[in-house]
């Protein structure tokens, strides 16, 4: 086989793995992409994102704005430490965020099929 049509199958073979290249990154950024988490915070708070959200009884109302919780969700730092991994039927974590220069703190309960908000606390001793 001559040099040219090695060449003419190689380039065949390179336009069609990168035409699939394209396609396959294009879709893991895009919205509908998928994400890939190997440390304990990601995990826990992708999980959380995929469930139903629902708000505690006792949760002023200032609190009630899903974007708000949204962004403690997808940028938070889960504290290990202070959550209860162990407890049954819902896990409890708190879930640190810094919004408008202020320290706050999630408490939600990480239930099978939902995610149930319980508390915002304002870290640092100071007033809300």
């Amino acid at each position: 086989m001559g040099f040219l049509k090695r060449l003419g199958w190689y380039l065949v073979g390179l336009s069609i793995g990168m035409l699939f290249l394209v396609f396959f990154l294009k879709k893991k950024s895009g919205e509908g992409g998928f994400e890939i988490c190997y440390f304990p915070n990601c995990r826990v708070l992708k999980d959380m994102r995929s469930k139903t959200l629902t708000f505690g009884e006792d949760l002023p109302e200032q609190y009630r704005d899903t974007s708000l919780i949204m962004t403690f969700l997808m940028d938070g730092d889960v504290d290990f430490g202070k959550s209860d991994t162990k407890s049954e039927p819902c896990k409890v974590y708190f879930v640190s965020h810094e919004n408008n220069g202020k320290e706050l703190e999630l408490q939600v309960k990480n239930c099978k099929e939902q995610v149930i908000v319980e508390d915002i606390l304002l870290l640092n001793n100071s007033v809300p």
